[in-house]
């Protein structure tokens, strides 16, 4: 990997520990996580898209925990690619704000399915009216497949949510974690094409950012035994990108960010990720974009996928992000 000229890009507080100790939870099932992968390389147990996903989905049914019950829930069709989201009402009565959220997963693993108690959390936490699109995945249906999906979701958006009834704001938030994130940052940037859609806030949770993956420092400190790991990220970008696409273009890092909205990124010390989105909120500081940055050093990737190993943590995160939509 070459270096690149941000993968140096300091912390914007100065003073911020980017790295630190797991809490001894999440410690000890590290730990555990470990010596399992150890033993399924030693076994040559293959990697595939199937066993990423179905490692996603059981690792967040028994660590994310129970989420809280909401009053209204609903399955839709939107759009020109028939895309299925699921829908979370905290205030059924009540005009709120919407917030479309796009899961994680390397582009390959993750559904609404498996992220729908993150997204209960994150609709009982911020009040808003919570769409979980449930987007195609590589292999299967490699770039730019989801990116279109998400794109056909929130152009469709308002006249479907008006036709279920729905009652909402003109306020809208997009909001993504790890691969969900790059498809949320890229959105981001295709929306200033649609003048009859406003995005107010951008939410990035542990983002994928740069395609590229250039000699960032985290990537080597965090490469191996955080649970992502350097190697699989490199393995989920070849599965997404399979007719030569040039990935610098494909990235959010390296994207125009004039005109984007007031922007959260959330950054975890532990993460491989952690330096690419240290070097956007850099680009975004450049650019004068309204930005705001929580940084948890003693984090991993999917951390909100393991509530139960982390809940103060996380409950951090929805916080910070229910403050952010609300500002």
């Amino acid at each position: 990997m070459t270096p690149h000229p941000l993968a140096a890009a300091p912390s914007p507080a100065p003073q911020t520990v980017l790295r630190a100790d797991p809490p001894p939870a999440l410690a000890s099932w590290l730990a555990l996580a470990n010596l399992a992968g150890a033993e399924a390389r030693k076994r040559g147990v293959p990697d595939t898209p199937q066993a990423a996903r179905d490692g996603l989905a059981m690792m967040t049914r028994r660590f994310c925990g129970d989420a809280p019950a909401l009053p209204w829930e609903r399955d839709l069709i939107i759009g020109p690619q028939a895309t299925p989201v699921r829908l979370y009402d905290p205030r059924p009565d009540q005009p709120k704000a919407v917030c479309v959220y796009l899961h994680g997963g390397g582009h390959m693993a993750g559904s609404v399915a498996v992220y729908d108690p993150i997204c209960r959390r994150l609709a009982a936490s911020s009040g808003c009216l919570v769409v979980s699109v449930d987007y195609r995945l590589a292999p299967e249906h490699p770039y730019p497949d989801g990116l279109t999906d998400c794109l056909g979701v929130l152009t469709h958006l308002h006249a479907a949510l008006a036709e279920a009834g729905c009652q909402t704001t003109e306020r809208l938030a997009l909001a993504g974690d790890s691969g969900g994130g790059a498809l949320a940052a890229t959105l981001a940037v295709l929306l200033r094409r649609h003048q009859h859609l406003r995005l107010d806030r951008l939410l990035l949770i542990y983002p994928s950012l740069d395609y590229t993956l250039p000699a960032y420092p985290s990537l080597q400190e965090n490469g191996t035994g955080y649970l992502l790991e350097t190697s699989k990220i490199r393995w989920y970008f070849d599965h997404y990108f399979q007719h030569d696409e040039d990935r610098r273009q494909a990235s959010p890092l390296y994207m125009e960010m004039d005109g984007l909205p007031p922007t959260l990124l959330v950054t975890a010390g532990l993460c491989p990720l952690r330096d690419e989105g240290l070097a956007y909120l850099a680009r975004l500081q450049q650019h004068g974009i309204a930005n705001q940055h929580l940084h948890l050093p003693d984090m991993i990737h999917a951390c909100l996928n393991l509530h139960a190993l982390a809940p103060e943590a996380c409950g951090r995160i929805y916080q910070t992000m229910t403050d952010f939509i609300h500002q």
